[in-house]
């Protein structure tokens, strides 16, 4: 079953993306939340003419997106936590306390849109995290975690 996606669904597609589902999931899950419409041909020659409309702005957003990739590309973040002698942390790093150090370094940027690679941060050092600024821009961010 062919739906039109009004939201971003990870492992899914973003917003406006066309995509086949199994019409089970398009009918309890994704149609009822309102995160998809059924794809009929009306809808179809809608979407067309908004994607339309969409283009300019966004070549914009994507010019936008690049411009702050290349500010992160070259940031290193400090994030504290309390840590006995050993370097492990009490608790764990999280996608929460790297958005609030991108706030910090003035980049607001939602915690959905960040993950990080490794499970969970115990311990003292350095990592990296994926920011997911548009659908085609992706950038690595170093971040530092340290004692307090």
């Amino acid at each position: 079953m062919e739906v039109i996606l009004k939201q971003f669904i990870d492992k899914l597609g973003d917003v406006d993306e066309i995509v086949d589902v199994k019409p089970g999931y398009a009918r309890n899950y994704l149609i009822p939340r309102g995160y998809a419409v059924v794809a009929s041909p009306s809808q179809k020659k809608m979407h067309a003419e908004t994607l339309r409309q969409r283009a300019h702005k966004q070549a914009k957003v994507l010019e936008e997106a690049q411009g702050i990739a290349t500010k992160l590309a070259g940031l290193t973040l400090k994030i504290g936590a309390k840590a006995g002698e050993n370097g492990k942390i009490f608790g764990s790093v999280n996608t929460i306390q790297i958005s609030e150090a991108l706030a910090k370094s003035g980049f607001e940027i939602d915690r959905k849109h960040i993950s990080i690679a490794e499970d969970s941060i115990k311990n003292l050092g350095e990592y990296e995290a994926s920011v997911r600024l548009h659908k085609e821009v992706i950038q690595q961010v170093k971040f530092e975690v340290v004692g307090e």
